[in-house]
């Protein structure tokens, strides 16, 4: 993790990027480039404890998106991992803009959050294959060369329907006179994380869903081809496989590939479709209903192919209703800015070096309790800065906008930047050009609970949403001119 604050020295920039004034025709171009570890087993995390993948179920790509009008070239680059480090998201932008010149802020690099691929950034006990992580920028920047290099006249359109039936808020209130204990020896936390099905310690989920499957979609405008579907839904994963595979984001991409005819013999020789599935405002949303019974058990899967279907029938809805344009604004404005950590004190360090040297590891070297997993969290804690950058972007196409926050944000924020956008539409991509770890809004904070505790995983200061939605208000503002 030594490298993640690197950024302990910078200046607080902006950086503001508009279209001419008569925009030229629209161009668009897509690439998707294989990024699947050739060696294995290969380190994943998405748990408390490290695992390793002995086989690959369906590959991990790196799925990119170029959209130009005019001077103007916007890329969203979604990658099939957990988490991406903004190390990762910088080495790879420098070494797209060298090949195809293109502001490192006209680029979005963004994270599934799929918890079957390979680790690219250590949490707690899973740390990354070195050897992987010093291939991924080329292989990652690939993916926005050939998008670019495939630029073609187009046609653009933006829309979105709804899939409520996938999406369950994860945290639920803690009942009056109930409690549970968390990692840190108190009881104090009023909302439950995955509580289990029907938990009578629990009353009800402690916040909403956003049920919206938005996508941003291409053609080509000499055939009609389709090009790409950048969507947006705000769920945090499926799970399922213990082997390397891009969960329900890469069958979603093959679902939508199959559903517009996009390896029709008349398109051969052409550059292939590429879907996309990025992760919105999903930090506090999963895909189990604990108001339910325990559904029946389900082979591996199964649940992800479900999923991935239902999301796609709620995109080709919206394929359906779509307007196209030939010729649209684009704009991009991103700034930095620097956010406190949660550090531990004297007496937490104290604590935790005392419950890491007296707690039985298990053979394989890492900790099942869990006091003795977050006790290593506090520690690695100490070497984080008083303060870290954390990087906003904001585009529009058009009259959508759409926001890039590189945390795994809660999905009240989502909504908020939904009811107050400047213009006709609007989406937020989470985990996009670094990890910051969770994002609660202060009121979660006060409720305590899993995405609260202090970990690599959940670390900026309880402030941060409000400072990032008010900052990214002001960004989109700017684009919306």
């Amino acid at each position: 993790m030594s490298t993640l604050f690197r950024f302990v020295v910078f200046s607080l920039c902006a950086t503001v990027a508009s279209w001419a004034a008569a925009p030229a025709g629209l161009r668009a171009g897509a690439f998707a480039q294989d990024i699947t570890p050739t060696q294995l087993p290969s380190p994943i995390n998405g748990g408390m404890k490290g695992a390793f993948a002995k086989a690959v179920t369906d590959p991990m790509h790196a799925r990119a998106f170029a959209v130009q009008s005019g001077a103007t070239t916007l890329v969203f680059c979604v990658v099939d991992c957990c988490m991406i480090p903004r190390e990762i998201c910088e080495s790879a932008k420098a070494i797209a803009t060298k090949a195809t010149g293109l502001p490192t802020s006209h680029l979005l690099i963004s994270a599934t959050h799929s918890h079957s691929c390979a680790t690219m950034t250590p949490v707690f006990q899973s740390d990354a294959d070195p050897v992987y992580v010093q291939a991924l920028p080329a292989r990652i920047a690939e993916a926005i060369i050939r998008a670019h290099a495939n630029l073609e006249p187009a046609e653009v359109a933006y829309g979105g329907e709804a899939d409520p039936t996938q999406v369950f808020n994860r945290r639920w209130h803690v009942k009056d006179g109930e409690s549970y204990e968390n990692p840190f020896d108190s009881k104090g936390d009023r909302a439950w994380m995955n509580p289990g099905y029907q938990n009578p310690k629990v009353t009800a989920p402690a916040g909403p869903t956003d049920p919206e499957v938005a996508i941003l979609a291409a053609r080509a405008k000499s055939d009609g081809r389709p090009i790409a579907v950048l969507a947006n839904y705000s769920l945090h994963y499926v799970g399922g496989l213990a082997a390397i595979s891009a969960d329900y984001y890469g069958v979603f991409a093959r679902e939508l590939a199959t559903r517009l005819r996009a390896g029709d013999a008349r398109y051969a020789g052409k550059p292939a479709f590429v879907g996309i599935l990025s992760n919105g405002t999903s930090g506090n949303i999963n895909n189990v209903n604990y108001a339910a019974l325990a559904p029946p058990r389900r082979a591996p899967g199964e649940q992800i192919a479900t999923v991935a279907k239902s999301v796609g029938d709620a995109a080709m809805r919206a394929w359906d209703g779509l307007q196209w344009q030939s010729s649209l604004p684009l704009a991009v404005a991103e700034r930095d800015i620097a956010l406190a950590v949660r550090r531990p004190n004297a007496a937490d360090l104290e604590r935790a070096r005392k419950i890491v040297a007296t707690t039985k590891r298990d053979a394989d070297g890492q900790f099942s309790d869990r006091k003795a997993i977050y006790a290593l969290e506090s520690i690695a804690l100490e070497a984080y800065p008083e303060t870290v950058p954390v990087k906003l972007q904001a585009h529009r196409i058009g009259r959508l906008t759409v926001a890039a926050i590189p945390c795994e944000v809660f999905v009240e924020i989502g909504l908020d930047l939904k009811a107050t956008k400047p213009l006709d539409r609007h989406f937020t991509i989470s985990l996009a050009n670094g990890y910051n770890g969770y994002l609660p809004t202060p009121e979660h904070h006060r409720l305590g609970g899993y995405e609260t505790w202090r970990a690599r995983s959940s670390y900026l200061e309880v402030e941060a949403s409000t400072k990032i939605t008010a900052e990214l208000k002001k960004l989109l503002a700017t684009v919306a001119k």
